[in-house]
């Protein structure tokens, strides 16, 4: 990565001069347009869920309403009845002649109950695997699928940070049900979740599509902005970098993070000190004390003095586990999908992000972050500077693995 131990061009001397809501989604349109080469459409419809009360109820209606196609992709597929669930609904619409094609990712998914496996096949649902480990070199199963995407005749997509299985049940009530967001989709954003889950499904299948694929059009649904990024793992810069300095780069005003994984290299961090120093109000919001990878965590608290040193606040979700990936900026813009604030996310997996321009959308998403931040305890700098020599032996030591985490 290269160096930014200096604020961008453009942010020294007098502020910035203002722009109204509809100038500044123009020219983060445009930036991201030019950038990452793919174009944002218009007219799509956008319901944020939050927690699994309202995501699972809402894909599991979808797929139960399906008339032709069910394409679905996940990273977690576990236990439990949710995922019996779920397995019951797409073995139901594959006895009636839909369609269904199912992606499991072959490290994330690997406790998937076999006889799930087996009502899936004998119902006629197409399972596919990502990278089995078995067949794999090490470093070809550091490569793992993490899209969560579901796709739907075409006309309705799901995407966000849930996986299939009974951690994310319920409303984030206990440290039992994690707390998370997902993302339906209407208008023509969804071919490219369609074209996320057609990208992972060509390396594990022989069949792209067949004629139930229709490849129609959309019809206008709603009044977002939405352009659809895709990461891939690769050596180098790719998307998903880029569209995250856009973001951080872009926030005149403010700029959230809500990550399940904070641990990003030392140039990121930097784009979030620049930001703040511009005078931008960021604010993290981050696991807690029932993180299920300490190890991220513990990479993440490493850059914690420095975030502080700059003025950004950080808060850690005291509830539950905080498995959400959700940026706002400006209150006129948003990012939601799979990818974490990491390593890993940024450099070794298969993700996909939602970048969305839109007022009304990024007030939902605020004020989520709002009501989940008063449930969270501010780690005040005074306090964390006064931490013990342990702990931040503890932090030290995983910085050498923090590209794997």
């Amino acid at each position: 990565m290269p160096s930014t131990r200096r604020e961008p061009e453009g942010t020294h001397g007098a502020a910035a001069p203002s722009l109204s809501p509809a100038e500044q989604k123009q020219r983060m349109r445009r930036r991201l347009e030019r950038l990452i080469g793919i174009a944002a459409t218009e007219g799509n419809a956008l319901l944020p869920l939050r927690n699994g009360d309202e995501i699972f109820a809402a894909m599991l209606k979808s797929i139960r309403a399906a008339r032709r196609t069910v394409d679905m992709m996940t990273f977690v597929y576990w236990r439990g009845d949710i995922a019996r669930q779920f397995a019951e609904a797409l073995a139901d619409r594959a006895r009636d002649g839909v369609r269904v094609r199912l992606l499991l990712d072959g490290f994330g998914s690997r406790q998937i109950e076999q006889d799930l496996l087996d009502l899936l096949d004998r119902a006629g649902v197409e399972v596919a695997w990502f990278r089995k480990p078995l067949y794999l070199t090490p470093f070809k199963q550091n490569h793992r699928c993490h899209r969560k995407v579901l796709v739907v005749d075409e006309e309705t997509a799901f995407t966000g940070g849930v996986g299939i299985a009974e951690e994310w049940c319920g409303d984030a009530r206990n440290e039992h049900e994690w707390r998370d967001t997902h993302v339906r989709v209407r208008g023509p954003a969804v071919d490219g979740l369609a074209a996320a889950f057609a990208q992972n499904w060509a390396e594990c299948h022989d069949t792209l599509f067949d004629t139930r694929d229709r490849f129609t059009g959309h019809t206008p649904e709603g009044d977002a902005v939405v352009q659809v990024v895709r990461g891939s793992a690769s050596l180098g810069w790719q998307d998903m970098q880029t569209l995250l300095r856009v973001m951080i780069e872009s926030a005149r005003g403010r700029f959230r993070l809500a990550t399940a994984y904070f641990a990003p290299d030392a140039y990121f961090i930097d784009l979030l000190c620049a930001a703040a120093r511009r005078g931008v109000e960021v604010e993290i919001l981050l696991p807690g004390p029932h993180t299920d990878k300490r190890v991220c965590q513990l990479a993440g608290q490493h850059y914690y003095q420095d975030l502080l040193d700059c003025g950004v606040r950080i808060f850690e979700y005291q509830p539950t586990m905080m498995h959400a990936k959700v940026i706002t900026v400006d209150r006129v813009a948003a990012l939601v999908g799979s990818t974490n604030f990491n390593r890993r996310s940024l450099d070794h997996d298969e993700e996909v992000m939602l970048a969305v321009l839109d007022e009304d959308f990024a007030a939902v998403l605020d004020r989520h972050f709002d009501e989940d931040i008063q449930v969270s305890r501010r780690i005040e700098k005074g306090r964390w500077t006064r931490r013990s020599a342990l702990r931040r032996l503890r932090e030290a030591a995983v910085v050498p693995i923090r590209r794997f985490l």
